[in-house]
């Protein structure tokens, strides 16, 4: 199956310096490629419905994923310290 390239806009500073709010980057639909260490994912978050984030992937453990904002102030990023891992199949795409 082939993945399609998609256009993500980032909100929020939750990825400042790497991405500034509004930007938009490119990423590749997620069908079944390997997830690393310092990907950048695209997922729904776990407890908002609607609310989609764009983090960096930290660390792996079986089929789950500790994911990061690139932020270095840790009130700028709701993520994995918040909600825990992540699964790998709730990874909608990969920056590219």
């Amino acid at each position: 199956m082939d993945s399609s390239i998609l256009k993500i806009t980032v909100r929020g500073d939750s990825m400042w310096p790497s991405f500034k709010d509004g930007e938009e980057i490119d990423c590749i639909e997620c069908v079944d490629q390997t997830i690393l260490i310092g990907d950048i994912v695209v997922f729904p978050h776990p407890l908002k419905n609607g609310i989609t984030c764009v983090k960096r992937v930290s660390s792996i453990s079986d089929s789950k994923l500790f994911v990061e904002g690139d932020n270095p102030d840790p009130t700028a990023s709701e993520d994995s310290h918040n909600f825990g891992m992540i699964a790998k199949k709730a990874v909608l795409a990969i920056a590219i």
